[in-house]
């Protein structure tokens, strides 16, 4: 189980996240007033033009540009906002660029700590040539990133030069399959073994020995199922932390910690005694039972899954004297069934 310590100090609250497991199962819920999706704000897609992030991004790519020392060739106007694509004024890719652009990103998701960053992989890399710059390249380490290949064919809606398909970056379909499994089963599923809609193939077929060898780096593969389309198969993080593997459960703790300091500011500037500290514990206490009701935390009971502390001990006399109230929260969250084992053995009969 995670540690979370909500500290809230006059005029703000503070969540800060303890990445140690505790030793005992004791997940938290949610109260009436919670939601159990994050706003659709939380999702950044990088090497498209298809963005959710409320942000400038165009800032983040401008400057990553102007620190390589190129030109902007691509900008488009998307909306009230202008997107740069990292490519060079003759078309082609530049892969230094390419990494520059998506590592300045991973930085300003890490930095708010409360959204993520779609990557997708260059394109026209075969599965050894992804593997090889994912590894020796790129070497991005963040619980704040997912990472998808190969690139998808859609319609040209187009149509130019008797083109009937254009091969596009898959983020923007990803962020679509993120927002669908959101509303369809919450933002503790793992967004993958699901359809993407609109994708007539992919760039290349990957298959379940290359999935072998990409997956356990945190490539998320699009693979053609056939009568069962193209799925996503894989919900990796780029971390090396084997906590924050999975980006449900990465997700899931950002909707968490940002559903409970938004939903305990009235607590600020209260009087910091025991009536507060049992209010905000059954505040969360609710919250949290919601959400393992529903399915988003590990364990047979409510005591399993998450615990709320909120006492004199959390809240020692010098704590109170700085002008703080300090809440621990403990949650185990559900992580997907990545492979599914089944043992089949032959048992020879002996006479009797």
């Amino acid at each position: 189980m995670k540690r979370t310590r909500l500290i809230l100090a006059a005029g703000m609250a503070v969540l800060a996240l303890a990445a140690s497991a505790c030793g005992n199962n004791n997940p938290t819920q949610t109260g009436s007033g919670a939601t159990g999706s994050p706003a659709p704000s939380d999702t950044i897609v990088v090497g498209s033009a298809n963005f959710q992030e409320n942000v400038v991004l165009a800032n983040i790519y401008a400057e990553a540009l102007k620190a390589k020392g190129v030109k902007v060739s691509t900008k488009l106007n998307i909306g009230s906002r202008e997107a740069y694509i990292p490519g060079l004024e003759d078309g082609s890719i530049d892969l230094g660029l390419w990494k520059s652009v998506q590592t300045t990103l991973i930085s300003h998701c890490e930095q708010h700590g409360n959204r993520m960053a779609v990557l997708d992989a260059p394109p026209g890399l075969n599965p050894q040539q992804i593997k090889d710059w994912r590894s020796d390249i790129a070497m991005y380490d963040s619980a704040y990133a997912a990472f998808y290949y190969p690139w998808i064919k859609v319609e040209n809606p187009i149509g130019t030069n008797g083109d009937a398909e254009v091969v596009i970056p898959p983020s923007g379909h990803v962020a679509g399959v993120w927002a669908r499994t959101d509303d369809t089963r919450g933002v503790w599923k793992a967004p993958a073994n699901d359809t993407i809609r609109g994708v007539l193939d992919v760039e290349y077929a990957v298959t379940q020995n290359e999935q072998g060898l990409l997956n356990p780096i945190g490539i998320n593969c699009i693979r053609p199922f056939g009568t069962r389309g193209i799925r996503i198969w894989g919900a990796r993080t780029l971390s090396s932390d084997s906590d924050w593997r999975y980006i449900n459960v990465r997700r899931l703790f950002n909707m968490i910690e940002t559903t409970v300091a938004q939903g305990t500011q009235y607590a600020v500037f209260e009087p910091n005694d025991v009536k507060l500290w049992e209010g905000v514990k059954r505040t969360l206490d609710g919250f949290l039972r919601g959400l393992w009701s529903q399915g988003a935390l590990f364990g047979a009971s409510a005591d399993q899954a998450y615990y709320v502390k909120c006492d004199a001990e959390t809240n020692p006399p010098e704590s109170i004297d700085q002008g703080l109230m300090v809440c621990e929260v403990g949650i185990a969250p559900v992580k997907p069934a990545e492979f599914v084992v089944f043992r089949i053995a032959q048992h020879k009969q002996t006479a009797s």
